[in-house]
């Protein structure tokens, strides 16, 4: 599961752009064939007086937390091209509106994960394509 968890400051974000970018981030990993319920992207709205970068306030900063249980990367390669892939995501959603944007991924051991009680399917197994297609988690 790839949990996103966006901080930034009170009305950064309306409605619609929330919705906007939670479907281009959730766009990223069903191109590669993640069940959409996968992913799971949390707005954390933060006060004027209590979003500092160093010792000042800020009023456009956003800082972004995604941590990756599903899938791993280990080819120092693949981990940049996947840095460069949520960078250029997040880029019409931040940079390009002007807002300082930082972010960083934790990988979660997999076998620490379930949903429903239910432990995910092997990845790209049968199972794991029929969670896709139902887009929940079935007993396998």
């Amino acid at each position: 599961m790839p949990l996103w968890h966006v901080y930034h400051p009170r009305d950064t974000y309306s409605p619609e752009q929330k919705q906007r970018m939670a479907a281009d981030i959730t766009g990223i990993y069903t191109r590669f064939g993640l069940p959409e319920f996968y992913v799971m992207t949390l707005f954390h709205e933060i006060g004027a007086d209590a979003f500092h970068v160093g010792t000042r306030p800020t009023q456009n900063a956003v800082r972004i937390v995604v941590e990756h249980i599903a899938r791993h990367t280990e080819e120092p390669d693949l981990r940049r091209r996947t840095r460069e892939a949520l960078a250029a995501v997040l880029a019409p959603h931040t940079t390009e509106r002007g807002l300082y944007c930082e972010f960083h991924i934790d990988e979660t051991p997999r076998d620490l994960w379930m949903m429903d009680g239910i432990s995910p399917p092997p990845t790209g197994s049968e199972a794991e394509q029929l969670w896709a297609r139902e887009n929940r988690p079935l007993p396998y």
